[in-house]
């Protein structure tokens, strides 16, 4: 990447970000005494913090730089995945969130011991966890190091990701999920307003004009929906495979739910996914369309990586420049302080808590803080070493599309289908993941060649039908027993009366109607 300098108001920007940071930090963490108050802010977030937390935690440094590199490379299609997770965050306010904020439940895992055994709840923590501090924590802690040092290339890589990690790990140990959020609130703002100048100046290149865009860039990059035999995302992949992802990340991965489930009651957690979706629908307009301009305004380079940087550099106006680094290293952090926090959450809850149930709430939260700070130092000593797995960690990215199939299927069966038994869950996790992993060995020896996000269409169907078979043929729950926890259709229904424009269905049909738009448009 090539080398920014930064203006004396760039830097002053940067410093007083960090600040307000520190700040906030402080401000929770004189407010945060039980385990509630540090794994879910106590349960009193409202809609507008959960929605921008939503946002702000998903744009990761990768992310931000990846979406523009995509589209730099490949076209727009990489779009697919920010408007189904609107979808998908539509479908986790009717058919999941009425169930996680009634139950009170602390960890998504939770959902799966209370709906079949024990079994399943500890598989899948140990899953969560694994993936958060290695994939999620160390990647976000590798990546964000080199985006820092493209402004500050002196900077040794090691220094860059212990000084990361300390200040994620520390003020996530000190405030807990309430301190995070407040900080992606911030962080969100800043990604919006940064990337949002950033598209307008690179628009003014076209004299803002989509035609003049339209008649530099080729036809192929600003079609969303792409041939099956498309290398990046084919029209089959976006239909069986990217639902599936979203689903599994939007509705089930704790770094993301965590911020439901501590939201004050169903509508406001309801509202906040709104709010979430909506902001992932804007995504295509401030975040990729900027790369593809970009063909054209920086033709020739060579790593799509440059892409973002290069904008930033040739770009943006001095004190501006400051405010997306700021937003940068805002987007490093909001992902590595979640997951750091919600793997917390989980060792504390679903390993440590059951086994010692007389602790305190006050000594739960102190084992919550000692175990972030241990796995930000797990992260912190992993992530260096990313560097010599380049292609292994390639994979492991991709792998996502692996372990996703048999947690989407017991999810869904285990909430829509009474009939649905704890061996089958168990099951089919045991066996959804072992051939999981011999298709993923096979595509990684060229054997079995088709593109992941279909794979991960078909696993889980596969793991849909393991489930049903295991379920029929086997003992059935005892009848009545699942009561509280199979969706009806009046979960569907807003908690309390409230006017037509309050309701959240009302706002759904909007992003749905926005979605549609915008991929017939660019279809």
């Amino acid at each position: 990447m090539a080398e920014i300098s930064l203006s004396t108001l760039d830097i002053i920007i940067i410093i007083g970000y960090f600040l307000i940071i520190i700040a906030i930090g402080i401000y929770v963490s004189k407010r945060t005494n039980t385990g509630e108050d540090l794994f879910l802010a106590g349960r009193t977030l409202g809609w507008g913090v959960i929605g921008f937390s939503l946002f702000a935690s998903n744009i990761s440094s990768t992310t931000l730089i990846g979406l523009s590199g995509d589209a730099y490379r490949t076209g727009i299609s990489v779009a697919n995945y920010e408007w189904m997770a609107a979808i998908v965050l539509i479908l986790m306010a009717v058919f999941f969130i009425p169930y996680y904020i009634k139950s009170s439940i602390t960890t998504i895992p939770e959902f799966l011991e209370n709906r079949f055994d024990v079994r399943s709840r500890k598989y899948f923590s140990v899953i969560t966890i694994f993936l958060s501090i290695v994939i999620d924590t160390a990647g976000g802690l590798y990546a964000g190091a080199l985006v820092v040092q493209v402004f500050f290339p002196e900077v040794d890589i090691w220094y860059t990701i212990i000084g990361l990690g300390l200040f994620a790990g520390l003020y996530t140990a000190a405030g807990g999920l309430k301190a995070v959020v407040y900080t992606d609130v911030l962080q969100a703002v800043i990604l919006l307003t940064g990337s949002t100048i950033l598209t307008i100046l690179m628009f003014g290149n076209f004299d803002y004009s989509w035609a003049a865009v339209k008649e530099t860039v080729s036809g192929d990059h600003l079609s969303m929906i792409r041939p099956l035999d498309d290398e990046a995302l084919p029209w089959l992949g976006t239909l069986i495979g990217v639902p599936v992802l979203g689903f599994y990340y939007w509705a089930t991965n704790q770094y993301i739910v965590q911020r439901v489930l501590g939201s004050k009651d169903i509508k406001n957690a309801r509202w906040g996914a709104m709010l979430g979706g909506a902001l992932k629908v804007g995504a295509l307009f401030i975040m990729i369309i900027p790369g593809v301009m970009a063909i054209s305004v920086f033709p020739g380079l060579d790593d799509p990586d440059m892409v973002y940087p290069t904008m930033v550099a040739n770009m943006l106006p001095v004190g501006i420049t400051g405010l997306v680094l700021a937003g940068l290293i805002s987007a490093i952090l909001s992902s590595i302080d979640s997951t750091l926090n919600s793997s917390s959450t989980l060792i504390t809850m679903d390993f440590i808590e059951p086994k010692n149930p007389n602790l305190t709430n006050k000594e739960i939260g102190k084992i919550g803080r000692w175990t972030t700070i241990v796995l930000m130092v797990i992260a912190v000593l992993w992530a260096p070493n990313i560097v010599h797995f380049e292609g292994i960690f390639r994979y492991i990215q991709q792998a996502f599309s692996y372990i996703v199939p048999p947690v989407v299927a017991i999810f869904f069966m285990g909430i829509l289908w009474e009939r649905g038994s704890r061996h089958a869950a168990f099951w089919t996790l045991v066996i959804g993941h072992s051939v999981s992993f011999l298709i993923f060995l096979l595509s990684i020896f060229g054997i079995f060649e088709l593109h992941f996000t279909i794979n991960a269409g078909l696993l889980t169907a596969f793991s849909f039908l393991v489930f049903y078979l295991i379920s029929i043929f086997g003992e059935a729950p005892e009848q009545g027993s699942m009561d509280t926890i199979i969706w009806k259709p009046k979960d569907a229904l807003p908690s309390e009366p409230m006017p037509w424009y309050k309701d959240y269905r009302f706002h759904s049909i909007l992003i749905l109607l926005a979605t549609a738009a915008m991929v017939i448009g660019f279809w």
